[in-house]
């Protein structure tokens, strides 16, 4: 199947936001939370961070979006489909970022903790599978690679906040 460049930068795009808020968002909170940073305060950074990075996302894909195709096309007018894939990048980073963030809702930090890590980390999973699914590659493949990606880049936060909070 031939997909146009419009979808492939919709696909790219919500991927890269999924994958990225999911990582971001649970790195940040386990290396503040492994800080012993009260519950409250965690909350409020994750949605300080939601917010603004689903909005810097968005703009960094409208960017090179615009970019990429003034390079190819030789032309600098942005087009509706820059408009449509930073889009695409807000509200998957926006929503994603929720599903790490939610547990400190629901729960004291020292529950929270584990069930965000353990959310994110099925979440990517899932993503690689869906990701599959939509390009007709390795199913199981595909989900353990980002899960694998994604929970080293997870590791290092949480690694960053235990070193941090020593000092």
């Amino acid at each position: 199947m031939i997909h146009t460049a419009r979808s492939v930068s919709f696909f790219r795009n919500f991927i890269f936001g999924v994958e990225d808020s999911l990582v971001s968002t649970v790195g940040l909170l386990s290396g503040i939370a492994l800080a012993t940073v009260p519950g409250k305060t965690i909350f409020l950074t994750g949605v300080v961070l939601v917010l603004v990075e689903a909005f810097s996302m968005s703009a960094g894909s409208f960017l090179s979006e615009s970019s990429a195709e003034g390079y190819a096309s030789g032309t600098d007018m942005p087009t509706k489909s820059n408009i449509a894939a930073a889009a695409v990048m807000f509200f998957s980073y926006f929503v994603s970022g929720f599903i790490p963030l939610f547990p400190y809702v629901l729960w004291p930090v020292s529950t929270a903790l584990p069930v965000s890590v353990a959310a994110s980390v099925v979440a990517l999973f899932c993503l690689g599978l869906l990701s599959a699914a939509l390009s007709r590659t390795g199913l199981v493949k595909s989900g353990l690679r980002m899960m694998l990606i994604g929970g080293v880049a997870i590791a290092v936060g949480a690694a960053a906040g235990s070193v941090v909070s020593l000092f």
